[in-house]
């Protein structure tokens, strides 16, 4: 099975918004806490083992890195939060930037949400979500690390994740079981991500099957 997604490079990092990108073409925003497993899932989704960091140190990531898929087509991981040492000024920096970035960047078309299945939905991860219900942006939430449970603590989890978001006024956001270790949800995230950017080949007319 091809992947749209399998020609990613690395394209650059931004710490201030003069550093960002032309606003065009399609993106793809990943974020979620420091230990969520988020460099991981971008690994897996482009089947490249080395893509995004993999840190036994989480928080490393603490700029917006901006991989090109295809031309005019890019996935950005956002800084990660949680056990990230870093000054309150520089997480001060942080919070404006991407607030700016979230509420302006033209080229934005979903975010994905990255959370650890056995502790969703921490105050970050309602942020961000928060972000993308705010401008009317689609949203996909990856619970990772699906590994760690049996499938019917999964299925309880991805319901439970459901149903706060619909109490939240954000029941279009999409929930899903994921894990990078046995590629549990891989083919399904990547369909979203590639849907975004645009990727995905046509559909073929049944009549012409």
């Amino acid at each position: 099975m091809s992947n749209p997604l399998e020609k990613a490079r690395y394209l650059g990092s931004a710490h201030t918004p003069a550093q960002l990108p032309p606003d065009g073409g399609f993106e793809v925003a990943f974020a979620g806490r420091s230990n969520a497993g988020k460099s991981s899932a971008l690994n897996a989704l482009t089947r490249q083992n080395s893509l995004a960091r993999v840190s036994k140190t989480p928080g490393r990531t603490q700029q917006l890195v901006y991989f090109e898929v295809a031309p005019q087509r890019y996935l950005v991981d956002l800084p990660g939060y949680g056990y990230a040492k870093v000054p309150m000024d520089l997480k001060a920096h942080w919070e404006r930037f991407l607030d700016n970035w979230f509420r302006s960047r033209q080229a934005l078309r979903g975010l994905v949400v990255v959370m650890d299945i056995r502790h969703p939905l921490k105050d970050y991860d309602r942020q961000m979500i928060g972000y993308a219900v705010s401008r009317g942006l689609p949203a996909h939430a990856l619970l990772t690390k699906a590994d760690k449970l049996g499938r019917g603590q999964q299925a309880q989890a991805v319901q439970a994740v459901r149903r706060e978001l619909a109490a939240a006024g954000a029941s279009g956001v999409g929930v899903q079981a994921f894990s990078s270790e046995n590629k549990q949800g891989v083919d399904e995230a990547r369909a979203v991500v590639a849907g975004w950017l645009d990727l995905l080949p046509p559909a073929q007319d049944p009549a012409q099957a």
